[in-house]
């Protein structure tokens, strides 16, 4: 099961964005990675540059590799309406963004670790799949075994009230994937107006 595994925090520098957990290093070094710090001279990006880092960012934000979102983007411009939209959609609906919205872990990296381990129930069955596709209606739920492990469940939270598209009771560690969400309501800082253009060159 292919992941990032490298430096969370310079990924973080790199953005300017806390994309991969808290990264509380952000607060000391906010100016991108390097070896001469904030007095380096960086050129101005060019247009594909601005392009590629905003694949880059979305990739790193959703615990993606490269081929897996290629494949999501076509599928995607597959799809009718908005590809851009269609995008986002697919990525918010992965198995473990949906137990990271529901408050489940503190990072997307957590709740891939939560639904690798077998934690998870899809529909009362359980999935060990990050990438598996949720649909509207789906109830994902906590394994009841899973319930009575303290260390697991002690930073279970509820969700943020700003998911609409997400229904979640924290005390019964239970919730519903309603429907898809827009693009105007997913909270992430994503261009992908910038994402597809680069993959229509």
């Amino acid at each position: 099961m292919a992941r990032y595994t490298g430096p969370k925090t310079k990924i973080c520098r790199k953005f300017g964005e806390p994309i991969l957990g808290t990264a509380k290093s952000l607060s000391k070094n906010s100016f991108p990675p390097g070896q001469h710090g904030n007095s380096r001279r960086r050129k101005q990006k060019s247009e594909y540059g601005i392009q590629l880092a905003e694949k880059q960012k979305a990739k790193y934000t959703y615990g993606v590799l490269e081929r897996r979102f290629r494949n999501t983007f076509k599928e995607a411009s597959r799809q009718k309406g908005v590809t851009g939209d269609n995008l986002m959609k697919l990525l918010e609906s992965r198995l473990d963004n949906v137990c990271y919205r529901m408050g489940m872990c503190v990072s997307r990296p957590g709740a891939r670790q939560l639904v690798s381990h077998k934690h998870i129930e899809v529909n009362g069955h359980v999935c060990n799949i990050p990438s598996y596709r949720v649909k509207a209606g789906d109830v994902i739920s906590v394994k009841a075994k899973s319930k009575a492990n303290g260390p697991l469940v002690q930073d279970f939270r509820d969700k943020d009230p700003k998911i609409t598209w997400i229904d979640y009771n924290v005390a019964e560690m239970k919730g519903t994937y309603i429907a898809d969400p827009e693009r105007e309501s997913v909270p992430e800082n994503i261009n992908v107006q910038l994402i597809v253009e680069l993959y229509s060159k």
